[in-house]
């Protein structure tokens, strides 16, 4: 038996019509009442009318934070569908003690971070950096096997840090590719690496051995400046690190001081601070290839997310567990 629910969108106004195309919208009116014109910024009553009478909120980008008063506003909300990858900047410790459960889309999420990142290993192992910069510069021919004999991935050495979502998608897309494949992370056995098609690896040993250190591990303080100006020098010369994860895992004074050199290579995609400021050498140094934090879901990768919350709605009407509930346990080691 279907349950007719109340939905409220709370996200940053308009994005909710890039998350759900007309098909999603369709298919959230057939199990539940909502006004995809309206979005909740508030959850104070005196604000924003109607949000006591919400079954289920539907969060994303720019969600106002679940606090205790929020919740006092919503005496029937039963669930939070977060259509996004991290709950953490909008669900602050105290919300997880009503025991409300929570979905998220993170899952979804890590697809295109994956995507970019296998792309990014391929042109790095290709040597793509220097020999596009080299072919800039000198504009003829050149030959380009003897200048760069190690360029290729047959038999090239990934290193993946961490299992995370992202990380495994990562494991899972390099079964492609003939690399070696190798994974550091704390709460990995050796089996469970194996089963990923890897070899566990202490992260000094993955660091120093690896052609491309890929960094999928989580932003908590345990892993801030995990790659810091020692684990940098050891990198192979001519090794590439790729950071799609968050700028904090990595000493970003350590990291441009290394680049400079010239002897490893750089993709970023996130930094600290999240834009760098205008004059840093990283927008200009040949051996880095900089994105604006991209790699994640964005255009028409955001109708992932909303079909993935879509799901989540239709289940919550039917009865049925959600298909991504959060562990909220797994939190403190978790992006």
């Amino acid at each position: 038996m279907t349950e007719r629910l109340v939905l409220g969108l709370a996200m940053r106004p308009g994005l909710q019509h890039r998350l759900f195309t007309e098909d999603a919208w369709v298919r959230l009116a057939a199990v539940a009442t909502v006004d995809p014109n309206e979005t909740v910024t508030s959850f104070d009553p005196d604000v924003q009318q109607g949000i006591a009478d919400i079954d289920v909120l539907v969060t994303g980008w720019g969600s106002p934070a679940l606090t205790a008063s929020a919740l006092s506003a919503m005496p029937r909300l039963r669930a939070v569908v977060h259509a996004a990858g991290s709950v953490k900047p909008h669900l602050p410790e105290d919300f997880w003690r009503h025991h409300i459960p929570v979905s998220s889309a993170a899952d979804a999420n890590a697809i295109p971070v994956a995507e970019y990142t296998l792309a990014t290993i391929i042109l790095a192992n290709k040597a793509i950096l220097p020999i596009a910069d080299r072919y800039r510069q000198e504009r003829a021919h050149r030959d380009w096997d003897a200048l760069y004999p190690r360029m290729g991935n047959y038999r090239k050495r990934v290193g993946v840090v961490g299992a995370s979502k992202i990380g495994r998608r990562v494991l899972a897309l390099l079964q492609q590719l003939s690399v070696e494949v190798v994974v550091a992370d704390p709460y990995l056995d050796p089996d469970a690496a194996r089963a990923m098609g890897a070899e566990l690896m202490d992260l000094d040993d993955l660091v120093a051995s690896s052609d491309v250190v890929s960094l999928h591990a989580p932003d908590i303080p345990e892993t801030q400046h995990l790659m810091n100006a020692r684990r940098l020098a050891s990198m192979r010369a001519g090794a590439t690190l790729i950071n799609t994860a968050r700028g904090a895992l990595v000493d970003h004074d350590a990291l441009v001081e290394e680049l400079q050199t010239g002897r490893i290579n750089a993709v970023l995609d996130v930094t600290t601070p999240e834009v760098l400021a205008a004059d840093s050498p990283l927008y200009d140094l040949p051996n880095v290839l900089l994105t604006p934090h991209v790699a994640g879901s964005l255009g028409t990768e955001l109708a992932r997310l909303g079909d993935s919350a879509v799901v989540e709605v239709e289940r919550l009407a039917h009865g049925l567990p959600m298909l991504t509930e959060v562990d909220a346990d797994q939190l403190g080691r978790s992006a």
